[in-house]
């Protein structure tokens, strides 16, 4: 007869996820996932697979809980510009915070430290930025539409510009001690939506 499992998956899951995003991969062995997650190695390649496969899990955990707040974010009915805005702001501010000056952007670092030479990560990381530029891309074309961008801006290149710079925003925010660089670059990448 099998045993049953004496854990909690979603909460181990969990629980590899934020020990991934504070320490990265490379810097996460597998005993201190053993460690943080309080099961056995056996019982960690049973239910998640090898460590690359948890990670992977982990960063599918990552975006799952991120990507609805974003599309609540940008999908509110009424003018489409102030919620862009806002998204922009609201990632300069916690790339600035403690807590994200800490871990940053689980994708972002991904992308920095796996995606050159990990494919499955690297695919994670495309569909991630894939998803949130046509998150803004819909944004501006529907900004557009209602009159709030002028007629010559190309919704296309600023998503794409916009993008750019949140993974910019999350990469210096973690690395720099002044909030200023953050905020200064976002608000004038804002401009150009003026």
């Amino acid at each position: 007869m099998a045993r049953t499992k004496e854990f909690d998956p979603d909460a181990a899951l969990q629980s590899a996820l934020e020990l991934f995003w504070r320490r990265g991969y490379e810097a996460t062995s597998v005993a201190d996932l053993v460690e943080h997650l309080g099961i056995g190695r056996a019982s960690i390649y049973a239910t998640f697979g090898s460590k690359h496969e948890l990670y992977l899990k982990a960063m599918d955990r990552y975006v799952e809980s991120r990507d609805p707040l974003l599309l609540a974010e940008l999908s509110q009915p009424g003018p489409a510009l102030p919620a862009v805005r806002a998204v922009v702001r609201r990632f300069a501010a916690e790339a600035t915070s403690p807590k994200g000056r800490l871990n940053g952007c689980f994708v972002t670092n991904t992308a920095a430290e796996l995606a050159p030479h990990d494919t499955a990560a690297a695919r994670r990381v495309e569909m991630s930025w894939e998803h949130v530029e046509t998150l803004l891309h819909s944004s501006l074309v529907r900004a557009r539409a209602q009159g709030e961008l002028p007629e010559d801006r190309d919704p296309h290149a600023l998503a794409r510009m916009l993008l750019v710079l949140l993974q910019g925003v999350r990469i210096v925010g973690k690395a720099s001690d002044d909030p200023a660089r953050v905020r200064d670059a976002a608000e004038q990448a804002l401009a150009l939506l003026d």
